[in-house]
């Protein structure tokens, strides 16, 4: 297989709010493993995320994800896992429901929904969780709770939008173990992020700041 069938490129992306360019000719391939997206907030990591999830649509360019299909809903439903920074839990389910309707979604048939759920709420330590509804969490047992969501469906793509900011050292441990040991065989992870703990992880790197057209004095006040 060629390698680029297994990555995730994109070639002269652009990406515009308005009149206001986010991504200007910006080309980069990601390859399976974890890669953290860094940079200041505002410079575009969370844009990126989006459009290669297809959530939005570049101006300019194109996005080819691995075997060089687009982000459709199918690709959506069964394949992309995606932690947004509001989470997006559905406040009247218990959180063994939340990844359970993922699964569903996903195709998967019973049996294998109930072995990932409990496979995912023991590495991410909600095991005695599971049947409360997310308005009685923590934040960090909520982001937990988000990661687990996302994961159940085992997805080739996985991306999340700064999963540990904000959360406290014992939270973000065990996110990072995660990361570290346990993402799916041959899974493309982007984790945009601003947190200096990540950099412990083994992983690829991209520096976002030098991507953005806008507000290039911050760089000078890093």
């Amino acid at each position: 297989m060629n390698p680029s069938d297994r990555s995730i490129v994109c070639t002269s992306l652009g990406f515009r709010y308005g009149a206001t360019p986010v991504l200007e000719n910006f080309s980069a391939a990601f390859r399976p493993g974890l890669t953290l997206v860094r940079g200041f907030s505002g410079c575009g990591k969370s844009t990126l995320l989006k459009l290669i999830a297809g959530f939005l649509v570049p101006t300019a360019g194109r996005i080819a994800l691995p075997g060089g299909g687009r982000a459709d809903a199918v690709f959506q439903r069964r394949e992309l896992g995606f932690v947004f920074q509001q989470l997006n839990l559905l406040p009247l389910a218990s959180v063994r429901r939340n990844l359970a309707l993922v699964g569903a979604f996903a195709g998967l048939d019973r049996g294998e929904i109930a072995r990932r759920t409990e496979k995912y709420l023991t590495l991410l330590g909600l095991e005695a969780l599971a049947d409360r509804e997310p308005g009685s969490l923590s934040g960090g047992q909520q982001q937990r709770a988000a990661i687990a969501r996302a994961l159940l469906k085992e997805p080739s793509v996985f991306l999340l939008d700064e999963p540990t900011s904000g959360l406290d050292d014992l939270n973000c441990r065990v996110i990072m173990r995660l990361l570290g040991h346990h993402l799916p065989p041959d899974c493309i992870c982007l984790v945009a992020t601003h947190d200096p703990r990540l950099a412990e992880l083994p992983h690829e790197s991209l520096d976002f700041n030098r991507f953005l057209p806008v507000e290039r004095h911050l760089v000078s006040l890093a």
